[in-house]
């Protein structure tokens, strides 16, 4: 009998933690945008960890690890459905990396919890804000899954970004989470559970509130005060092209003559609508066979016929063009380095012989773009290489063009997802952000939000405008408040057309460009000496016997 009823117990907690985990995972990627909510849910962002907090607050030691990496696996493989399609193996890696950085992250929660179990709801919520700092930086970094860009949508909330880059966004909305996960928890140990049993736990937990209140409160001011018109800049309009293709698709030259005549087809409808347009932008790698290459080597009929078309063509223009290209740069030797280049071509001056302005992606997609320990594992590099994957050689300048009446850099892709990429152009001389990408492999508009949305904070961290050209969305023109002006059908071959403000070269520097992710930092360090000053703490209280 008693053996019955512990083992009711048992599974009933058992259920319970299960049901926590799912309805975490569910938060989380609902709140993002994804395979059911394309723009995400963002208004859920500011309780989705409650039933981490909780859950983690009622596991052992022992078995907290195990839910973290199940919570991982399981809540990734809710939020990037869309890279099964384009890689299972990439999807599965990628399952199982947040599966291990959970499982640590729930088990420095936990510590959190035993150590400072009066405040373990603030430790446990500097553990997760250090967390999310320290999954972006390195070879893996990725920076997909941060809090702060569930608002995307919110306009005022993300003004603050110039502040304190994602970061205090992030703390801001992870906070509400935390301090509700410790309400709860303090209701359900009071042996009355009544109304006025909950009103004295929010009345003993009222002052972190009121803080938290207060500094939401002035964060929506500073978004209402921030935001500036910038309708009295001068202006330069440009035209960014979308063809609805991913080049990468066919290594076919026809395929790849056919993609070049739809962005020359589709550039002469933008510049017949708008002929005044100053800089024109193609996609990432949207120009598959190297120009340089083919144009002076010539061994290739097809594909220097392709280029010299294309070279015809942007000379007989007025406009400045920006190119995706797969850039080499000694194309006579016979293992050169291989970069996923952008390309400046400015009429009658560089196009012919073609000698254009160059860029260099700096910050390589991991595992597909880059691997840099071919010596340590041979195999698995030899798989990349065999697999679908394109690993680049890594540029080391971050370059500004200064054309079209623009002083702009040209983050490729999976770089404008990352914060230190923009406030590294800025301090370069950038003051505009020429973004080329390609997320048509994804197949998903989810895939395009979540990486428009990391977009928009770039904008507002610098207060610099950005033209983004993608193969299939999202192709659009945003303003240094992060406001989207103008936006492409995703999808579509199409176009967009509008003016940028044209941000003068001694523009003052915001306080996240001056000071970087400082915060993140602070955060992640913060946590790391908060544990480690509670280990030492409970060391010494079991070696004096104090308890």
């Amino acid at each position: 009998m008693v053996l019955s009823f512990s083992f009711k117990n048992k599974l009933k907690s058992f259920l319970i933690n299960v049901s926590l985990l799912i309805l975490g995972s569910f938060l989380f990627a609902f709140s993002n945008p994804g395979f059911v909510f394309s723009e995400g849910l963002g208004f859920l962002a500011w309780i989705a960890y409650i039933p981490v907090f909780v859950l983690v607050y009622r596991l052992s030691f022992k078995t907290v690890w195990i839910y973290g990496f199940v919570y991982g696996v399981f809540s990734y493989m809710l939020y990037v459905s869309w890279l099964v399609i384009f890689s299972p193996v990439g999807s599965i890696a990628i399952e199982a990396m947040y599966g291990v950085f959970l499982m640590l992250t729930f088990v420095a929660m936990k510590a959190c919890c035993l150590l400072f179990p009066k405040k373990w709801y603030l430790a446990s919520f500097l553990a997760c804000l250090g967390y999310e700092y320290l999954k972006t930086i390195g070879f893996a970094g990725f920076s997909y899954g941060v809090t702060a860009y569930t608002q995307w949508k919110n306009p005022i909330l993300i003004q603050c970004a110039d502040l304190g880059g994602v970061w205090l966004l992030s703390a801001v909305v992870l906070f509400s989470s935390a301090w509700l996960s410790n309400v709860l928890v303090c209701f359900f140990k009071k042996s009355e559970k009544s109304a006025q049993a909950f009103v004295q736990v929010l009345r003993e937990n009222f002052i972190p509130a009121f803080v938290w209140f207060v500094v939401l409160v002035a964060i929506v001011v500073y978004g209402f005060a921030s935001v500036k018109d910038y309708s009295a800049f001068p202006k330069v309009k440009v035209a960014a092209i979308q063809h609805n293709t991913d080049p990468w698709l066919s290594n076919d030259v026809e395929a790849y003559a056919k993609d070049v005549d739809t962005l020359i087809a589709l550039s002469n409808q933008a510049l017949k609508e708008q002929p005044d347009t100053a800089l024109v932008v193609w996609p990432e790698t949207s120009v598959i066979p190297p120009i340089l290459k083919h144009y002076h080597l010539r061994r290739d009929r097809n594909r220097f016929n392709l280029i010299k078309r294309f070279l015809d063509f942007v000379e007989s223009q007025q406009a400045v063009f920006v190119i995706g290209n797969d850039q080499q740069d000694d194309f006579y030797s016979p293992d050169p380095a291989d970069y996923n280049g952008v390309l400046v071509f400015s009429p009658k001056k560089n196009t012919l012989p073609p000698e254009p302005e160059i860029y260099r992606k700096i910050h390589l997609v991991p595992f597909t773009e880059s691997f840099p320990w071919s010596k340590q594992f041979p195999s698995l590099y030899e798989a990349l290489l065999n697999g679908d994957t394109h690993l680049w050689s890594q540029g080391n300048e971050y370059v500004v063009f200064r054309q079209a009446g623009l002083a702009f850099s040209t983050p490729v892709c999976f770089e404008d997802t990352f914060g230190d990429t923009g406030f590294k152009m800025f301090r370069a001389g950038a003051r505009a952000f020429v973004n080329l990408s390609n997320d048509a492999w994804s197949k998903s508009l989810a895939c395009q939000n979540q990486h428009l949305a990391m977009a928009r904070f770039r904008c507002v961290e610098n207060r610099i405008p950005a033209v983004r050209s993608t193969a299939s969305g999202q192709t659009c023109i945003i303003d240094p408040n992060g406001i989207i002006t103008a936006m492409a059908q995703p999808f579509a071959k199409t176009y967009v057309t509008g003016e940028i403000p044209v941000i003068p070269n001694d523009a003052e520097q915001t306080v996240y460009c001056r000071t970087g992710d400082v915060l993140g930092q602070f955060f992640a360090a913060a946590a790391f000496v908060l544990i480690l000053s509670g280990i030492v703490r409970c060391v010494f209280r079991k070696i004096t016997g104090n308890s």
